[in-house]
């Protein structure tokens, strides 16, 4: 279908439970330049990990009636709690691209993997899904999957705790049962863990290669946009506000976090009352 000029320059919308997304707004940034983006972040209920999927279903569902009002033309459900509880139905409720972070991701460490022992690490929704495992699976029947639920991660980023003792000493305890298995591929399968990739990948070593679903999943868009016709062919007008940033919550901790990992220089955050869509 030939969709106008217009529609390609529409922006993309992206949501999260928190700042996690954003590892996917950065990858995005980088990896499709001319797309504007209006990104969601529901600080003020995160995280998604430990509750049910009929609430996580209805947050997002929240969500998607919002960023439909800024006229998105596609949705990235960059948080693997949704794209694992709530994708499928979200798929059949809205009539534009929509595409979540566990397929990439999983594609990818099913190429990847050299011994068939692929862990993947997350919030605890993610892992009691079984979702990365049944994607896996339907690649290479014959992988070892192993998941472990991380739950602490999530606070830990979205306090800035990158590079603190107190992740070293949580990731250690989380990863071990991990190293002892021996697997050789790992799966970032939350969206905030990628901010803390270094700490990861040290206590993993060396011969453990990590799968980032973030970068996956935006060159996942950039095909999925160029194959409907969407992909914006040039650069937004100077003076267009190309990067739009809303919360639940705390949008001034939000805007101070955003900054600090993506430079592209986030002017504002706007708080919204996502209860009311």
């Amino acid at each position: 279908m030939i969709q106008s000029k217009e529609l390609q320059g529409a922006a993309v919308g992206v949501f999260d439970s928190g700042v996690g997304g954003l590892t996917v707004a950065r990858e995005i940034m980088r990896q499709i330049p001319n797309e504007k983006i209006v990104y969601f972040g529901d600080t003020a209920r995160v995280p998604y990990g430990s509750k049910s999927q009929d609430t996580v279903t209805r947050y997002s569902r929240q969500i998607v009636r919002f960023l439909r009002t800024q006229d998105v033309k596609a949705i990235v459900v960059a948080c693997n709690t949704a794209s694992a509880y709530a994708l499928d139905s979200l798929e059949k409720e809205i009539d534009i691209p929509i595409i979540g972070v566990v397929k990439p991701g999983a594609r990818v460490a099913a190429e990847v993997t050299r011994n068939g022992k692929i862990g993947v690490i997350g919030t605890e929704g993610t892992i009691c899904s079984q979702i990365y495992t049944d994607f896996i699976h339907n690649i290479n029947p014959d992988a070892k999957v192993t998941g472990k639920a991380c739950p602490l991660f999530v606070p830990l980023v979205e306090e800035g705790l990158l590079q603190d003792p107190v992740t070293d000493e949580i990731a250690s305890r989380y990863l071990t049962e991990l190293i002892d298995i021996g697997i050789d591929t790992l799966i970032l399968g939350c969206t905030h863990y990628p901010l803390i990739r270094s700490t990861v990948g040290r206590i993993m070593g060396e011969e453990v290669t990590l799968v980032n679903p973030a970068y996956e999943t935006a060159a996942e868009l950039k095909k999925l946009l160029t194959d409907c016709n969407l992909l914006n062919p040039q650069a937004p007008a100077l003076g267009d506000n190309k990067y739009k940033f809303y919360v639940s919550d705390g949008a001034e901790k939000f805007k101070r976090f955003a900054n600090s990992i993506i430079k592209y220089g986030i002017l504002s955050a706007k708080t919204i009352q996502i209860e009311e869509y």
